[in-house]
């Protein structure tokens, strides 16, 4: 064969031999995103499909059936000392022998009691004030109710209602009206709906603004994000909670510039709680990593590339877990060193078997941006570096194990999605946000939404509580 025709030849099958390893690569890759799901991975359920995993719980069974456990306080509907209505039903004529029992006297009662609404519908009230001349000559009148302005207007009940059933129920404007007009035969417009929310958006502005104050100064506070969809545009909503706390902010972006302009994080100096996005580490003070998510990470490497580190570090980290549950029920406060050291050594070991079971060389030839390391690789590296973050919750019992207050938090955001789409306008997204961190907030310390939302239209008030609660 000529030179010339070799030389081809070999570059041909060189350049294949690319082509096929770069394909394998790829359908790799594409085979990883198929075996993810809600259960190994940060996916929501909602993108499982038909293909949903049964799920499995990491905890050990207790042992018990499931339900009320033997001994528990049940809980029913009591008999009340005072009815607000009391219905006689007397006993006309004898079941036996028909004689009348009118005139006999009554030798026993028995009581049934009904819980039920009263007829549902709207109550008009009209306010009229006097007007006198004094002798004097002088025009005087009495002045109208605190929050009585306008001739014809709704009250703080319906007004509460309709905001509660919006911003908490997340029912969207035309099953409100809906809802208004099948409960109290009244009709309602969506332009109604929507000044009563702006009304209320207005009237939380300082409530925002003491919450993020309060915020900054947190012990330990979860932080999250989620996508959004506003005006069919993609954004962002960031909330920060606590134990007793939860605040909701809307933004184009979803990193630092986001959080800058949010202003809590840039002023924050707890721990803050996440789930290892990066733009957290950007600000200063301690950081705790979600465990449950690095949980659902370990299974999909356990599943996918079947690494016995990964199902060790598993077992570890619930019974790290375990272990500050057992000593929190026996009243410590933390751990004692020989305890610590113990499990930290179990870490460091799993840590350099899952090194040694993923080896990784820089290739040789040079390029820009970061070299591509295999999954189990980058996961075992955060384990190493970001080991004091990871373990937090173990030697900081202010640290939960994982960020699902926070989660819980954001998750109805998706669920507000679906019930009503996108939101159609900025201003909507901020209407709604800034109310929901006000009831989730009044939710989280145990006072009812709607009495606190009903305070808010009758004298412009909220509890102080809200935003003087120490956080945690």
């Amino acid at each position: 064969m000529p030179e010339e025709s070799r030389l081809v030849l070999e570059a041909i099958v060189v350049y294949y031999e690319s082509k096929v390893q770069q394909l394998e690569t790829r359908v790799k890759e594409l085979e990883d995103q198929l075996s993810k799901n809600s259960r190994n991975s940060n996916k929501p359920p909602s993108t499982d499909e038909f293909d949903k995993p049964s799920p499995k719980s990491l905890r050990k069974k207790s042992g018990r059936q499931a339900g009320g456990q033997k001994g528990h306080d049940g809980t029913n509907l009591k008999m009340t000392a005072s009815p607000d209505v009391i219905e006689r039903h007397k006993v006309g004529v004898c079941a036996c022998c028909q004689k009348s029992l009118d005139k006999q006297a009554v030798i026993d009662t028995v009581k049934r009691q009904v819980y039920d609404l009263p007829p549902l519908e709207l109550s008009i009230t009209e306010h009229q004030v006097e007007v006198k001349r004094c002798s004097c000559g002088h025009v005087n009148r009495a002045n109208f109710p605190l929050g009585v302005d306008h001739y014809v207007q709704y009250g703080p009940n319906i007004k509460s209602l309709l905001v509660y059933m919006q911003d908490y129920q997340l029912l969207p404007y035309e099953r409100t009206k809906e809802f208004v007009e099948d409960l109290f035969g009244h009709q309602l417009s969506a332009g109604t709906l929507y000044n009563i929310r702006q009304n209320t958006f207005e009237k939380l502005a300082s409530f925002e603004e003491q919450l993020k104050a309060l915020l900054t100064t947190a012990v330990v506070a979860g932080f999250d994000e989620t996508g959004i969809r506003i005006t069919a545009q993609r954004m962002w909503l960031h909330s920060c909670s606590t134990t007793k706390h939860a605040y909701y902010e809307a933004h184009t972006k979803r990193g630092q510039e986001a959080m800058d302009e949010i202003g809590i994080l840039p002023l924050f100096n707890g721990i803050a709680v996440h789930d290892f996005w990066k733009s957290y580490y950007q600000y200063g003070g301690e950081h705790g990593l979600c465990n449950a998510h690095l949980l659902r990470e370990l299974i999909f490497i356990k599943e996918r590339f079947n690494q016995d580190w990964a199902d060790e570090f598993i077992t570890l980290l619930l019974k790290i877990k375990a272990a500050k549950e057992r000593a929190i029920a026996k009243g410590k406060q933390s751990l004692c060193e020989a305890t610590l050291k113990h499990y930290r050594n179990q870490y460091d070991l799993l840590v350099q078997k899952g090194i040694e079971a993923n080896p990784y060389s820089p290739p040789q030839e040079k390029k820009r941006g970061r070299y591509k390391k295999t999954k189990p690789r980058n996961l075992i590296e955060r384990f190493r570096d970001y080991a004091d973050d990871i373990l937090r919750f173990f030697y900081d019992f202010k640290v939960p194990f994982d960020n699902n207050f926070s989660e819980r938090d954001i998750r109805m955001m998706k669920v507000k999605q679906k019930i009503s789409g996108c939101f159609r306008s900025i201003d909507g997204a901020k209407f709604f946000t800034r109310t929901r961190s006000f009831i989730i907030t009044a939710q989280k310390q145990n006072i009812n939404a709607f009495k606190a939302l009903r305070n808010l239209f009758m004298d412009n008030s909220f509890p102080s509580q809200l935003i003087s609660t120490p956080t945690c």
